[in-house]
């Protein structure tokens, strides 16, 4: 495994090693001290490629710190947008939403796809069947709506994801539950339809949770970012 695939999330680090578009085990941490968790997984082995993909940028600093720790630094933030360009997609796109659709036009080339992906925010994004992006959405990921309930209500509860919803709700936490939850599957019903001859393409923590409710035929593939950083590696490696 020669190349390091490192996504930082709104919430969590996303790491693993890949072999062209095999990728290896997949490391995950949550804190503060990230690029600790980074250094760990170079000291024993220096990539031939990092590929950084963050939510926020990274600090001078921070990329000298990592550039030293391998043979060729790609970092993917809101201050490096011209891979973006060069891939056709619009400069606005996070880099972990051009990493699910990169993978996704490899996995599934000449067919349309619909990604989902269920994190911290729950995104949309469409892929007509030429491989061009045709846009997409992003609304409030299934935890930060719970959250969000507590937080800007006065007596509501903080509720966490119910394994066996209740359609509707008997009672106080039975009816956020059921309201977060259908109201998410309702959500995404109306976004298939759009596409019915799509691949629907789910991915992110709750993605199986999800899919299991749905009755669409639907590929759950929770790496999927990360799949895309390793195609992203694999063509920065071939373009040295």
């Amino acid at each position: 495994m020669s190349n390091l695939l490192i996504e930082i999330g709104n919430t969590a680090v996303k790491a693993s090693w890949s072999d062209r578009m095999t990728l290896g085990k997949t490391f995950r941490y949550q804190g503060e001290k990230y690029m600790d968790f980074i250094l760990s997984l170079t000291a024993r082995e220096k990539p031939a490629v990092m590929v950084v993909c963050s939510a926020f940028p990274l600090s001078e600093q921070e990329t000298e710190c990592l550039r030293q720790e391998c043979g060729n630094l790609l970092v993917l933030d809101r201050n490096h947008r011209d891979l973006l360009l060069r891939n056709g997609l619009p400069s606005y796109l996070s880099y972990d939403r051009a990493a699910s659709v990169a993978a996704a036009r490899y996995l599934f080339k000449g067919r349309g796809c619909t990604i989902v992906d269920f994190g911290t925010t729950l995104t949309i994004d469409f892929i007509s069947s030429d491989g061009t992006y045709s846009g997409g959405n992003i609304s409030l990921g299934c935890r930060t709506r719970f959250k969000a309930l507590q937080r800007y209500s006065r007596s509501l509860p903080l509720v966490e994801i119910p394994e066996n919803p209740d359609t509707i709700g008997q009672s106080e936490v039975s009816s956020i539950e059921s309201g977060v939850v259908s109201g998410i599957l309702f959500e995404i019903e109306g976004y298939l339809n759009l596409h019915p001859d799509h691949i629907v393409v789910f991915t992110g923590g709750d993605a199986n949770y999800f899919a299991k409710r749905l009755k669409s035929s639907i590929f759950v593939i929770c790496n999927l970012v990360l799949m895309g950083l390793a195609l992203m590696a694999d063509e920065y490696a071939q373009s040295k």
